[in-house]
């Protein structure tokens, strides 16, 4: 059984992402998904300095506007089929939420501190989701690093750290490969 609630271990020793091709709604209503926001800010950040941003996408056909804009600037000669496959994700599971990197000024934290702050927020994210029942996925593709894309959602220097699906999954959820602890884990001296 894939994210099994029934104890912090249990859900850590089996939390599996979902495919956002593969979710379905129900997704998380307005007071739930600020709850699974407020949660994923629950999270180590040296100097409280709150190097984070999200951005939920509420008008998913503009979204997929945007993303047609975008990838036929960056691809001219594109096809039809192309631009189809570019601009599915707009249009996958019920919620999509964006967390954004926004470093801040700071003589004490340096920014590779900041970031892995991100990527625990990121983290969070999926877990608190995962615990409200939800499957979520973090994603990030061309989009995300697209200039356009990136000026349309971004707030100054900001960066897209990636896109988080979050719904109830149609399929069951499958296992992945993953690390043989030996291969990863080593001891020093």
């Amino acid at each position: 059984m894939f994210n099994d609630l029934s104890s912090v271990t249990a859900y850590l020793e089996t939390r599996r992402s979902g495919k956002p091709r593969d979710m379905v709604s129900p997704g998380p209503d307005a007071p739930t998904l600020d709850r699974i926001l407020q949660t994923a800010m629950r999270t180590p950040d040296h100097g409280k300095l709150f190097p984070w941003r999200f951005v939920e996408i509420t008008n998913r056909e503009a979204f997929a506007e945007l993303l047609t804009e975008a990838f036929l600037t960056a691809n001219p000669d594109a096809r039809p089929a192309q631009i189809d496959a570019a601009i599915a994700s707009a249009r996958m599971a019920p919620t999509l939420v964006f967390l954004m990197s926004a470093p801040q000024p700071s003589a004490k934290i340096p920014l590779w501190e900041q970031q892995l702050s991100v990527g625990a927020v990121a983290m969070n994210l999926i877990h608190a989701a995962h615990a409200h029942g939800f499957v979520a996925s973090w994603i990030t593709g061309w989009a995300s690093y697209d200039p356009m894309v990136r000026d349309s959602l971004c707030l100054g220097e900001e960066k897209i750290a990636g896109m988080f699906f979050i719904g109830t999954p149609a399929l069951a959820l499958e296992e992945r490969p993953r690390p043989i602890p030996g291969d990863i884990i080593r001891q020093w001296p």
